[in-house]
């Protein structure tokens, strides 16, 4: 590997210890969360960027200019990529990256390599540290010791990114599912990964998403702070992937709304990052599951029909004036609802 090298990674804190590591070449994070909001298929880079900076901007943190020049940089720096002797994408085995690596085999597929390699590193352990989150967890020897480890990236492996990203970004998540069916050994952890995306649909007796059970459950058992919640919350996870920014926007959505599933001690709005100033104060918050929450996860009632999503996930819309697809756990499965 030489200094006319492009390293892709998944995000600034794995691309921050490949520049400590001294990795030569020219480094790419790639920073996009395509497990949460809307991916919508048949869009070129350049449309989709618009829709993810929508998506993601949170001002004062994040303005959506600021999203979107990022996205660009990052697209045109993909398509100089015949510019480099090697491209190397470095990732986990999350869904988080997983996501990230359909999204660059589907872009690879419509482009010929040239004299350019294009090689992959994705892991999902390390020697000496366990559990194993990812690449963020490596020193800077850890991060260069893989060098070397890389491996080409085959035809096969480009065809099912392709053939995943679609079925990702597809309106319903019925091509995900016949995707899953398929001979996916080429990409090791892309089932176990899509399987755990179709888990935050609806759940089909609860209208739970995994991630909402998960937090009522443990509030229920005693976890009222919301640190400590998130700290628990990734240790029921075979492989998190789940950012605190994501996570504390699930528990505003189960407190802020309607029939609300979680309450907060004093019955004020939940109140996340950076609408609270004082980091105390956030902490100091304690959550209660309310009525409708402990029905819900009885399955005495359906949190569909208490509050229908306004959502997306992928590709899909999950909407009361469309269709919620909902997961059936018990039968690996789908389903549609109407509402």
């Amino acid at each position: 590997m030489d200094a006319n090298t492009l390293h892709i990674t998944n995000g600034d804190s794995a691309a921050n210890i490949m520049a400590e590591a001294g990795l030569p070449g020219q480094i790419l994070p790639w920073r996009d969360i395509l497990h949460d909001g809307p991916v919508p298929g048949g869009l070129s880079p350049h449309q989709l960027a618009e829709v993810r900076a929508d998506f993601l901007h949170q001002p004062p943190i994040a303005e959506r200019d600021e999203i979107l020049q990022g996205f660009r940089e990052r697209d045109q720096t993909l398509q100089e990529f015949r510019d480099f002797d090697t491209v190397v994408i470095w990732l986990e085995h999350d869904l988080y990256d997983q996501l990230q690596l359909l999204q660059l085999l589907h872009w690879f597929s419509g482009e010929a390599p040239g004299q350019t390699k294009l090689r992959l590193i994705c892991i999902n352990r390390f020697p000496g540290i366990s559990p194993f989150y990812g690449l963020g967890q490596l020193n800077p020897q850890q991060m260069q010791s893989l060098l070397g480890s890389e491996q080409p990236i085959s035809r096969e492996q480009i065809e099912l990114g392709r053939r995943g990203w679609l079925a990702f970004t597809a309106d319903t998540p019925l091509p995900l599912l016949d995707f899953l069916r398929q001979d996916l050994s080429p990409l090791p952890f892309m089932a176990a990964a899509l399987k755990r995306h179709l888990e935050e649909l609806p759940d089909s007796v609860t209208g739970l998403a995994r991630h909402e059970r998960q937090i009522l459950e443990m509030v229920n058992a005693g976890e009222h702070r919301p640190g400590r919640l998130f700290g628990d919350h990734q240790k029921l996870e075979t492989a998190p992937y789940l950012g605190d920014w994501g996570f504390w926007s699930l528990i505003e959505n189960l407190v802020n709304v309607p029939n609300a599933l979680l309450k907060t001690a004093n019955g004020a709005d939940f109140v996340r990052p950076p609408g609270i100033d004082n980091s105390e104060d956030f902490l100091a918050q304690r959550l209660h599951v309310t009525e409708s929450g402990r029905a819900v996860l009885q399955g005495r009632s359906d949190w569909v029909a208490l509050n229908p999503p306004d959502r997306w996930k992928g590709g899909v819309h999950l909407h009361p004036d469309i269709t919620i697809w909902r997961w059936d756990a018990s039968l690996q499965t789908v389903r549609e609802h109407r509402l």
